[in-house]
This record gives C-alpha cells, sequence and structure tokens, in this order.
C-alpha cells in the first residue's frame, strides 16, 4: 500500500515538473495529497530525485481517482502547459483509459473557470464509455 502510495506521487511530481518549473501552489498540493496519503514532506522531497516506478494495474476506480488527481495538479498553478497534456495523455493511456474518455476529460475541464471538473462529472464521463 505504502509502495502504491509513492507510486502515485511519483506520478504525480511527473506531471507537475513536466513544464519545467514547479510553483508554491502545486508543492502545497502535492504535500497536502502526500499527508493523506501518509506520506511525509521529506518521503515526498526524496520522491523528487528518486521516483518510484509508475504502478500498471490499477482497478476502474483506481483509474479514475487517480487520472482525477493528475488533472488536478495539471491545474493547480491556473496553467495547462502541452507538456502537461502530453504526460497526462500519456499516463492514462498507460492506465489503461480509452484514449477517447481522456480527450473528453480534457476537453470538459475547460468548462469550468477553475478547469476542476467536479468528481461526479468525471465519473458520469468514465461510466458513458465504460458501460
Amino acid at each position: 500500500m505504502k509502495q502504491d502510495n509513492l507510486s502515485r506521487l511519483s506520478d504525480l511530481i511527473y506531471i507537475v515538473k513536466a513544464d519545467g518549473k514547479i510553483t508554491p501552489s502545486e508543492f502545497d498540493f502535492l504535500k497536502r495529497i502526500a499527508s493523506r496519503m501518509g506520506v511525509s514532506e521529506e518521503e515526498l522531497k526524496t520522491l523528487f530525485a528518486n521516483p518510484v516506478p509508475t504502478k500498471t494495474h490499477f482497478s476502474e476506480i483506481e483509474k479514475i481517482t487517480h487520472f482525477h488527481k493528475m488533472v488536478l495538479m495539471m491545474n493547480v498553478d491556473g496553467e495547462t502547459h502541452p507538456k502537461e497534456v502530453e504526460a497526462i495523455k500519456n499516463y492514462g493511456l498507460a492506465m489503461g483509459i480509452r484514449p477517447t474518455v481522456i480527450d473528453n476529460v480534457l476537453l470538459k475541464m475547460e468548462e469550468y473557470p477553475d478547469k476542476i471538473i467536479p468528481s461526479d462529472e468525471l465519473i458520469k464521463l468514465f461510466q458513458k464509455y465504460y458501460n
């Protein structure tokens, strides 16, 4: 479980680093997520230099939850950089999320002023393509 959390945090760190900068709001968001996962700030800082490999197998709810965190991470600084979008698409595909779902999530986020899709809306998008 701890290893899974470190892996997920490493994925989020990769998203944060994709645009070549780490803003205070991004680091603060990572700290809050890490804290909820039982990962200390020191462990989080270590992941920046020594990331844990990406987890390759996810349950459906894990896919949705992790992908949602990635989208939140990408938008927490108020900027959506093309390299972050590319990274999210690659991670989504690696998790087994259909390209159509990824594209629709990225389009849907543009409908919200802060680009944060409410959880229930995100679940509806996934259900539309997986049911």
